[in-house]
C-alpha cells in the first residue's frame, strides 16, 4: 500500500531536517547549549591530542589509543554539529539526497562503529598492561597498536559501507521531512516508500553483533583485571590500578548503553522523539564528555598538562 499510494510521485532529491519542535525562544537556548557543547568538543579533544603528542611521558599505548578516540569524537560531532546549528536559523532546513545518505550517514557510522571498536581494544590495553605487566612491552608493540587501530577503522568502515550501501536501496517519494536533526537510519527508514523489513532486519543484526562482540571482549577483559587486582597485596596498588581503569569503564558504559538503544533493540526505530534525544547524548554529548572524564580522572593527564603549561 505504503509503494503504491506513492508511485506516481516524484523521486526525493533533498531532505527537509525537521529538527527539534519547540517554540522560537527555547530554539535560541537549545542553539546556544548546542553550541557550547561543540566548543567544548573542539577544545577539550584538541587539548587531548596536544598534550599526548607534545609529552614524551605519555607516549605509550594507551595513550596512543586515547588520541585516536579524540580524533573520532572530533569527527562525528563534526560531522553532526555545524549542519545542526545552522539549522536552527534556517527557514529551509535542507540537505541534499547524496549529503545525506552518502556523505552525513556514512560518517556517522563509521565513526560510531570505529569507536565501539576502539573501546574494546583499549579495554584489551589495560588487560595486557595489568594482567601481564613485565609482557606489556612486548605484547602491545608500536607497530602492533597501529594495527589494532587500523583493525578498527577497517570494521568500521565495512559497517558504514554495508549500512549506507541499504540505506541507499531504499526509495523516497513526495515524502522528504526527516523528523530528526541528523541524517540516520531509524529515521530514513520511517519516510521510505518501500518495504523497509529487510534493512530493519540488517540494521538490527549488525549493530546487535558489533556490540555483543565488542561488549564480550570488554567483559571478559575487566573480569582478569579484577582478579589480578584483587591479588595485589598494597591498597594503594588496587587503587591505581582501578584508577586507570575507571575511566575507561564510565565511557564505555554511556557509550554502549546509548548506542544500544538507538540501534540493536527491537522497536526503537519507531520512536523518533526518543531517538533524538539519545542522538544527541552520543553525537554531541559524549564527545564532549570523553576528554574530561580521562582528564580529570587521570592523574598522568593532569601532571602533563601542567608540565606544558610551566615550560611555556
Amino acid at each position: 500500500m505504503k509503494s503504491q499510494f506513492n508511485r506516481n510521485l516524484s523521486e526525493v532529491t533533498e531532505f527537509i531536517l525537521l529538527g527539534f519542535r519547540t517554540p522560537p525562544k527555547l530554539q535560541i537556548l537549545l542553539f546556544l547549549g548546542f553550541l557550547l557543547v561543540y566548543v567544548v568538543t573542539l577544545v577539550g579533544n584538541i587539548s587531548m591530542i596536544f598534550v599526548i603528542k607534545m609529552d614524551s611521558r605519555l607516549q605509550m599505548p594507551m595513550y596512543f589509543f586515547l588520541k585516536n578516540l579524540s580524533y573520532l569524537d572530533l569527527c562525528y560531532s563534526t560531522v553532526i554539529a555545524p549542519k545542526t546549528l545552522a539549522n536552527f536559523f534556517s527557514s529551509e532546513k535542507k540537505i541534499s539526497y547524496k549529503g545525506c545518505c552518502a556523505v552525513q550517514f556514512f560518517f556517522l557510522a563509521l565513526s560510531v562503529t570505529t569507536e565501539v571498536f576502539l573501546l574494546a581494544v583499549m579495554a584489551f590495553d589495560r588487560f595486557s598492561a595489568i594482567c601481564s605487566p613485565l609482557l606489556y612491552p612486548v605484547h602491545m608493540s608500536p607497530k602492533f597498536c597501529v594495527q589494532l587501530v587500523t583493525d578498527s577503522y577497517t570494521c568500521g568502515c565495512i559497517n558504514a559501507v554495508v549500512e549506507t550501501g541499504f540505506t541507499s536501496s531504499l526509495h523516497f517519494h513526495g515524502e522528504n521531512r526527516l523528523d530528526h536533526f541528523v541524517c540516520d537510519v531509524p529515521a530514513l527508514i520511517m519516510i521510505s516508500c518501500v518495504d523497509t523489513f529487510v534493512n530493519e532486519v540488517v540494521l538490527f543484526i549488525l549493530s546487535a553483533l558489533i556490540i555483543i562482540t565488542t561488549t564480550t571482549v570488554i567483559l571478559v577483559s575487566y573480569a582478569y583485571i579484577l582478579s589480578s587486582v584483587l591479588k595485589i597485596p598494597s591498597t594503594h596498588g588496587r587503587s591505581r590500578a582501578f584508577s586507570t581503569c575507571g575511566s575507561h569503564i564510565a565511557v564505555v558504559s554511556l557509550f554502549h548503553r546509548t548506542v544500544f538503544f538507538m540501534y540493536a533493540q527491537p522497536g526503537a526505530i519507531s520512536s523518533p522523539e526518543e531517538n533524538k534525544v539519545v542522538a544527541v547524548f552520543y553525537t554531541l554529548i559524549i564527545p564532549m564528555l570523553n576528554p574530561l572524564i580521562y582528564s580529570l580522572r587521570n592523574r598522568d593527564v593532569k601532571d602533563a598538562v601542567k608540565r606544558i603549561l610551566h615550560s611555556k
